[in-house]
């Protein structure tokens, strides 16, 4: 039996109130959202979106900024490379398609930054098309209702969009509140840990609820180092010191972050490296 139906049912029913699912919300904004909200949870990315759509309502007001601002807008959202990306996409956009977002997925991922979700999310949810659109969330529940898996496993972009493309319904405006429904069952319903089974739609279909739910046994996703101790604690601290800063910080304040000479340094080396620091008369700026 197709889930499509099931799913949209429920996604309609059920579903949270975002700021991106407004009828009127933009590609611009859509696609900003689908930046902030990549390792970041929802809830912080709101209030930063919503200030970040009214300093830069158009690609074009972003592109007219210096790469430093958008770093120090994106404050603590965290993996601040991504505000590099999404400026140098706003500069693409601008000068490429006169800053207006491209609806065309080879088109997204021609933009710096861009990848294969960001470009059929926009895609799907901006413009409406028919595209495969799979997360973390659309993964879990496709290995679990599909396939009878607690666990996705390691991602395949190809094996991932070939599986959500065989469930996508033809019709777009049906395909696109799938695409939306797995992604909101994933992350309220079939979540990783503790998913409510009992309320699920899927749960009288779902094979890994009817095999007795078997533990997986397959190859596992690489896991995150821990934060505590890390480069990225680091750099995190570094970038703080900058963002907070409207002169050079000397090396003298940058040493006193952390006592770690080493650790330290390399931290600094890369972000020099991806050009969230630069170096200044005196010490380090952003861009």
């Amino acid at each position: 039996m197709p889930i499509a139906p099931v799913v949209n049912e429920w996604f309609l029913a059920n579903r949270r109130d975002l700021p991106w699912r407004a009828p009127d919300f933009g590609a611009w904004g859509i696609l900003v959202s689908e930046i902030m909200l990549q390792q970041t949870p929802v809830a912080r990315v709101i209030p930063r979106l919503e200030l970040w759509l009214e300093r830069w309502p158009t690609p074009a007001d972003l592109a007219a900024s210096p790469a430093g601002d958008a770093v120090r807008a994106w404050e603590r959202l965290g993996y601040p490379r991504r505000a590099l990306r999404l400026h140098a996409a706003a500069v693409a956009i601008t000068e490429r398609h006169g800053g207006v977002v491209p609806s065309d997925v080879d088109e997204l991922l021609a933009l710096p930054g861009i990848g294969d979700y960001t470009a059929r999310a926009v895609a799907a949810f901006a413009f409406g098309l028919r595209h495969p659109v799979v997360d973390t969330n659309v993964r879990r529940v496709i290995a679990r209702a599909v396939l009878g898996q607690a666990e996705a496993g390691p991602p395949s972009t190809r094996r991932d969009l070939a599986a959500m493309e065989a469930l996508l319904p033809v019709d777009e405006t049906d395909a696109r509140l799938f695409n939306a429904g797995m992604m909101e069952l994933g992350a309220i319903v079939c979540t990783a840990r503790a998913p409510r089974c009992g309320t699920c739609p899927l749960a009288d279909s779902c094979r890994w609820r009817a095999d007795g739910y078997p533990p997986y046994e397959g190859p596992r996703a690489a896991v995150q180092a821990a934060f505590e101790g890390s480069d990225r604690q680091v750099r995190g601290l570094i970038m703080a010191e900058l963002r907070g800063s409207d002169i050079p910080v000397t090396a003298a304040e940058v040493e006193s972050l952390w006592p770690d000479a080493a650790q330290r340094e390399r931290a600094l080396a890369g972000l020099v490296a991806d050009g969230l620091a630069v170096r200044a008369a005196g010490g380090y700026e952003l861009p």
